[in-house]
């Protein structure tokens, strides 16, 4: 369950780097965080498929 601690981890870093910085600072910050989740999401997805044996996002296979 390591991948949902890094996403408390991320979300707690996000929102302390949104009190500070410019404008340009804060998108490669929102642009870092938003790739970190769709990572997390896709590891999520890989893991659930393989524990319900089912194709949950219906690329035709189950697992990575």
């Amino acid at each position: 369950m390591s991948f949902l601690w890094d996403l408390i981890q991320q979300s707690q870093l996000s929102k302390s780097a949104q009190r500070t910085g410019g404008l340009e600072e804060r998108v490669i910050m929102l642009e870092a965080q938003l790739a970190h989740t769709q990572r997390l999401l896709h590891e999520t997805l890989m893991r659930l498929e393989q524990r319900l044996g089912d194709d949950l996002n219906g690329d035709g296979r189950i697992g990575p």
